[in-house]
């Protein structure tokens, strides 16, 4: 699948369009909730396939210290027009990322995992570079997006992409690699014609909802248990000896 400056092109003129805008900001609510525990500030943060850059303004501005990879040098020119000089972007596969191992706190996986050939390589990559974490998200074969945009044979891209489910992304997830743990939400409960900001549809496709029901999963995948922590005895007399 080529990812050329008309396919950069494309991406950037969707996410102006007012159906595109609406579901980008739904999309960064649903992720500001489902990473809502992980620390920002002093945290180095690798969003692989970054594409033009769509979520990277997104993760500066929750505080990340940001580096980006992608293999396509006309999406990686639109991403730094995009962030300039406050992301750290290389050019790059996401199946063998060019990175010492724990080398990041946090990676992301922003809607890649359809488009390549080894998505298991890939999380496995992703797991290596990060010690703390990773973040996925996938378009949700289930959703009444996913079931439009295949049955009305639209969007090419879209319909040469992997489509996943919810119980066969969690089973790759945990065949892939060793989450700690994982907590996953959804959003866009409908077809695209609804993304828009008329009030009632507005309030259907801004509730986050189980993970198989909305448009697009967010996956956190923690990559260590949290810490252990030992409640301290609270006395309501000096102890006894």
């Amino acid at each position: 699948m080529g990812w050329d400056a008309q396919t950069a092109a494309r991406y950037d003129q969707w996410a102006k369009s007012p159906c595109g805008s609406f579901a980008l900001r739904q999309e960064e609510r649903l992720l500001q909730g489902v990473i809502a525990h992980w620390p920002r500030r002093k945290q180095k943060l690798l969003d692989i396939g970054c594409g033009t850059g769509t979520f990277l303004e997104f993760f500066w501005s929750c505080g990340f210290d940001l580096t980006a990879i992608d293999q396509s040098p006309d999406m990686l020119a639109s991403a730094r027009e995009k962030i300039g000089t406050r992301a750290d972007l290389h050019l790059g596969s996401a199946e063998h990322l060019p990175f010492e191992e724990r080398e990041f706190d946090y990676a992301s996986l922003m809607t890649v995992l359809e488009f390549v050939d080894d998505p298991a390589l890939v999380l496995q990559e992703a797991a290596r570079v990060a010690r703390k974490g990773v973040l996925v998200t996938f378009l949700n074969k289930w959703s009444l997006y996913g079931c439009s945009v295949r049955l009305g044979k639209r969007h090419s891209t879209l319909a040469r992409a992997r489509w996943f489910t919810w119980p066969g992304m969690r089973a790759l997830i945990q065949k892939s690699i060793s989450p700690g743990a994982m907590e996953a939400r959804s959003i866009l409960l409908g077809p695209s014609c609804t993304w828009n900001a008329l009030p009632v549809i507005r309030l259907f496709n801004s509730v986050s909802v189980f993970p198989w029901m909305g448009a697009v999963t967010a996956v956190r995948i923690d990559l260590t248990a949290p810490p252990a922590r030992t409640p301290l005895m609270a006395w309501n007399t000096e102890p006894t000896v």
